[in-house]
């Protein structure tokens, strides 16, 4: 039996962008579905380019899911909005770091990614899209 706990990000039309970028920073295989696949399922006749499940699947195990918010739904807060961070944390160096410079690149560095009190190199930042995200390298046992 297999269970996950998966982040869902919502956006306000750049689902698309942002899941495509992930994918670039995060390697994986990136699925799609648009608003259009299934009409009349949500969104106006004039959103149906926008993302209504995009799920991207990483080798190592990883998955990342986001959606457009539709247009009735344009008060709603987006992933940008605050209150949770997008964490990514592991003991593989090159993979860690290279997650931190591909997710950092466009965005703000909030906590450089550097030793931490506790042992880990740590860092948190908010990416080009308004996602805050914690990354931690674990310490060599």
């Amino acid at each position: 039996m297999t269970i996950r706990l998966n982040p869902y990000l919502n956006f306000h039309g750049t689902a698309r962008e942002a899941l495509t970028f992930y994918e670039s920073v995060l390697g994986g295989s990136l699925n799609i579905m648009t608003y259009a696949s299934i009409p009349g399922m949500m969104g106006a006749d004039d959103e149906g380019e926008k993302v209504m499940h995009g799920q991207l699947d990483t080798d190592d195990g990883l998955t990342l899911m986001a959606a457009d918010l539709p247009a009735s739904m344009s008060g709603s807060p987006d992933a940008s909005a605050g209150g949770v961070s997008v964490t990514l944390s592991g003991d593989q160096s090159a993979r860690i770091r290279a997650a931190w410079d591909g997710l950092s690149a466009g965005g703000t560095t909030v906590e450089p990614f550097a030793e931490a009190p506790w042992g880990d190199t740590f860092g948190m930042l908010v990416d080009r899209f308004g996602v805050p995200w914690m990354i931690s390298l674990e310490r060599a046992a």
